[in-house]
């Protein structure tokens, strides 16, 4: 039997491995909610502890070894010193009562207060001084960036203002990525590292909410707006980013080198839910420069495989993600017009990994029967499988309040999958 880095390196190389890679956990797209871990865990026999939120902006879960096992999972995440918003993601940690009820382990920083419409207000880098840059709805399960747009000079941003948080990588972001990249590998698991510095326009790191007076352009209507009419600034700030996150690559692959096998780069999405957010032109325009930059240094100087996050109807720009260099796509939208299954694996399945796709979360696993799940697990591996290049796990993260019982058909098809079929 293959181990798990086998069994990736086969399906990164378009070759079919003696099983799917099965992925959960391991990116900030393809994790599962801090409730529904619980809820794994509780339907597994698990010990009952509480449960370590890894991403405190989308209240994700992580997946100890043991319940990693049960879901059969390849991939393990290498994983930042802070968090989206910018305090230390690490021991020690603390218990922390969430609004539905449930104890779970946060960072010593996590730090929140309630207003006066009953929502949970969390603040960058810990700090209570400062003004808030997350809510989350009183009856909610994650937190919203919260929009703290400053006066700017409209006629002529500065670009250094929306360059803040971005900079050298430290000598001691350095060393711990040497511990974390050389951890994870130990796992002898895939591995796959969020290093940061290379997300261009995700409208996620927009309104800075690990910055406690974030400068620039942080709205998010002006952002887009921008796209539009500042595009000279937006190709500046690019430019820009792009430098800095080369150099923080070369840096980083110094001290990481084959440790890991995939880096996310960037999160920008591109589709809605029935169209694109931009045009193809726009696209060629303003980004498809840098990520080639990015990637190309990549792939000249590394062995890693780079990872493009884009939700919604992204089909007509699947082409220019393979010409920019992304090696794997993500989440492969299948609800979103155009994203049929059978049309992208025959049309571009030769060119890049579907790293997702494996059922759709926004109607059958939420609400599907667990003959339902079962049934859309089965036919999308069978589709994605054939030649490789497919990394099972679901359309985005899995969200709170999902059933179980459905969690578990899909896990157990994904096993039956590979069970029949190798």
């Amino acid at each position: 039997m293959m181990t798990s880095k086998e069994r990736f390196d086969m399906t990164a190389g378009h070759r079919e491995p003696d099983r799917l890679v099965v992925d959960f956990g391991s990116t900030s797209v393809t994790g599962i909610h801090v409730l529904s871990v619980e809820n794994l865990r509780r339907y597994y026999g698990l010990e009952h502890k509480p449960v370590r939120v890894t991403d405190p902006f989308q209240m994700l879960g992580e997946l100890d070894d043991e319940l990693a096992g049960i879901l059969g999972t390849d991939v393990t995440g290498a994983k930042g010193r802070n968090n989206s918003f910018g305090f230390y993601n690490h021991e020690p940690l603390k218990e922390y009562l969430t609004p539905w009820g449930q104890t779970v382990l946060v960072p010593e920083a996590f730090r929140t207060r309630t207003d006066e419409a009953g929502d949970i207000l969390i603040y960058p880098q810990g700090d209570t001084s400062a003004p808030a840059s997350g809510r989350m709805p009183r009856n909610g399960f994650f937190f919203d960036a919260i929009i703290r747009q400053q006066p700017f000079d409209e006629e002529n941003p500065d670009v250094n203002d929306n360059l803040e948080e971005y900079g050298l990588v430290s000598e001691i972001d350095l060393e711990y990525w040497k511990a974390t990249a050389q951890k994870a590998r130990n796992s002898g698991k895939a591995v796959i590292a969020g290093l940061g510095g290379t997300a261009l326009g995700d409208i996620a790191h927009i309104p800075g909410i690990k910055l406690k007076h974030p400068r620039g352009i942080r709205d998010i209507a002006e952002w887009y707006m921008s796209i539009i009419v500042r595009p000279e600034f937006i190709k500046s700030l690019f430019g820009l980013q792009t430098e800095i996150a080369i150099e923080n690559l070369s840096r980083l692959y110094h001290v990481i080198g084959d440790n890991i096998d995939a880096v996310y780069i960037c999160g920008t999405d591109f589709g809605t839910q029935e169209s694109t957010f931009c045009s193809p032109e726009q696209f060629d325009e303003l980004w498809l420069p840098y990520y080639k930059k990015i990637n190309n240094w990549i792939h000249e100087n590394t062995p890693w495989k780079t990872f493009k996050h884009s939700c919604g109807a992204v089909e007509p720009f699947i082409p220019k993600f393979i010409d920019a260099g992304f090696d794997i796509l993500n989440p492969v939208q299948i609800s979103a017009r155009g994203m049929e299954p059978a049309a992208l694996k025959a049309k571009y399945g030769r060119d890049i990994v579907f790293w997702g796709g494996g059922i759709d979360t926004q109607h059958t696993l939420p609400y599907g029967s667990t003959k339902e799940v079962r049934e859309e697990v089965l036919r999308l591996c069978e589709i994605f499988a054939k030649g490789g290049g497919f990394v099972f796990t679901t359309v985005h993260n899995i969200q709170a309040n999902v059933p179980v019982e459905n969690i578990v058909a899909m896990i157990d098809a994904v096993k039956e999958f590979n069970g029949d079929r190798y």
